[in-house]
């Protein structure tokens, strides 16, 4: 599959596609690659932050579009993510999540679907501008693509419940998904949110204990399913996330939009000419 949008780095006669710098903010840079180094640098990046055997390589990488987030002041890896563009039936029935979850219900969704995979932030890098800059490569793509539904697995690490039981009850009384679109479970070991809730929580420990991609969901009016995954591929909990696009408050649709350069400079900057007077 094709994204519209973000266009696919230009493939050399001789050589490999080159990656194409989407966005620049102080000493980061993120980049969107077709070349098979780069993307094996990011799945090897991923296994690391999944503790998992290298490379994390899957069936989706083929086809997805892979960005990567580089600290220029040393040339280091620090952040990498993909992204497949869907339609509401695709995204049901093809989408990585889809593996997991029933998305029967988004076949009803009103535009086109932005699926997030693989979201990773080097784990000695605590640089919140990694995320930052990341977001703002995603908000200008949402522009371009004009998708309407972000979506994603967030992972917890490990396998085990037990220490995520005041995040999953403050999940299921806050942020679960609209009846409309709710997720329904599909894979054959969960954890039901429901069990968490028979006794009182900590909504401070929750936060506390939440992943920091799902805390920016969240900010910016993202959902959840009401289960968690239990997927031992990745060595990890997940659950389904989805963030409305209409639904982003507007403080934080303007600040995402800033990072990504609101005066359209950076359109022009990685579009050809022809595409950026569209």
């Amino acid at each position: 599959m094709r994204l519209s949008g973000f266009p696919a780095p230009e493939r050399s006669a001789n050589g490999p596609p080159e990656s194409r710098v989407v966005l620049r903010r102080g000493r980061y840079t993120v980049s969107c690659t077709e070349d098979p180094d780069e993307i094996a640098r990011a799945q090897a990046l991923r296994a690391l932050c999944f503790d998992i055997r290298a490379p994390d390589r899957d069936e989706w990488d083929g086809r997805c579009r892979h960005f990567l987030v580089t600290d220029l002041s040393h040339g280091r890896l620090v952040g990498v993510f993909r992204t497949l563009l869907l339609t509401p039936e695709e995204a049901a029935e093809a989408s990585y999540a889809a593996r997991f979850y029933d998305l029967a219900a988004l076949t009803a969704f009103p535009g086109p679907i932005l699926e997030l995979g693989r979201f990773c932030v080097h784990p000695g890098v605590a640089d919140p501008d990694v995320l930052r800059i990341a977001w703002g490569a995603l908000a200008r793509m949402v522009d371009d693509t004009d998708a309407r539904l972000l979506m994603g697995c967030s992972s917890f690490p490990g396998l085990e419940a037990a220490p995520y039981r005041d995040c999953f009850a403050l999940l299921r009384a806050r942020h679960l998904a609209p009846a409309r679109w709710a997720p329904r479970p599909r894979a054959p070991e969960i954890h039901r949110f429901a069990a968490d809730t028979q006794s009182p929580f900590d909504p401070a420990t929750g936060v506390s204990r939440m992943p920091s991609l799902l805390r920016s969901y969240l900010t910016m009016g993202g959902w959840v399913s009401d289960h968690a995954v239990v997927d031992r591929e990745m060595n990890t909990l997940h659950v389904f996330t989805g963030v409305e696009i209409d639904a982003i408050p507007p403080a934080r649709k303007a600040l995402l939009r800033r990072i990504a350069g609101e005066d359209g400079s950076l359109r022009r900057e990685y579009l050809g000419k022809d595409e950026a007077a569209r």
